[in-house]
């Protein structure tokens, strides 16, 4: 990914982009492995955090992240699934936003599977506490292992915006419904 230059053609910018989210995936030195994910609260005021990419998938235009469903994240997004994920890459000089549409996975087959592969590792720790994402701590035993608070977040590709930062000169792309538009950087 470290050498990759700016593409020409829809096809394949989107075959880069995508190439290097499914990277990012497995490998967590990946820069785009952690982006930062924006949504709006209650009172239309924007709020980021960094989340971790879990998948990506070309086919479904889809992403996913984990997440404990009572965080604020997850309630902002069922009152208001619109979100943009920002990915930054040094190495490249490519910023990729993704306008992105939210669905919330609290509980399916799927999201039983994702916690079979949890549970037994040290990360099963963040989905056990008795307080939510930003409550004060307390004293209070963690939750049983059934009880769980993980859920998924998938996030459908709307449309990606990609810019290029290079010496020889700054390209932008937007790419929607598999359609390439140039923009100015």
């Amino acid at each position: 990914m470290d050498t990759m230059t700016a593409p020409d053609d829809s096809t394949t910018l989107s075959r880069e982009i995508w190439n290097a989210l499914q990277h990012a995936v497995v490998r967590r030195d990946h820069r785009w492995r952690t982006p930062v994910l924006a949504t709006t609260d209650a009172e239309g005021v924007p709020d980021a955090r960094t989340v971790v990419l879990r998948a990506a998938d070309p086919v479904t235009q889809s992403l996913r992240v984990f997440s404990d469903r009572r965080s604020p994240k997850v309630v902002q997004l069922k009152r208001n699934p619109e979100a943009v994920l920002v990915f930054w890459c040094p190495q490249l000089n490519w910023q990729l936003r993704a306008r992105v549409a939210a669905q919330v996975d609290e509980s399916s087959e799927q999201l039983d599977q994702i916690w079979a592969g949890i549970r037994e590792t040290g990360a099963a720790a963040d989905y056990l506490t008795a307080e939510a994402p930003g409550d004060a701590l307390s004293s209070q035993a963690p939750r049983a292992a059934d009880e769980h608070a993980l859920c998924v977040l998938e996030f459908r590709i709307q449309s990606l915006d990609c810019l290029m930062l290079s010496r020889e000169g700054h390209r932008r792309a937007r790419l929607e419904d598999g359609h390439l538009v140039w923009l100015t950087p």
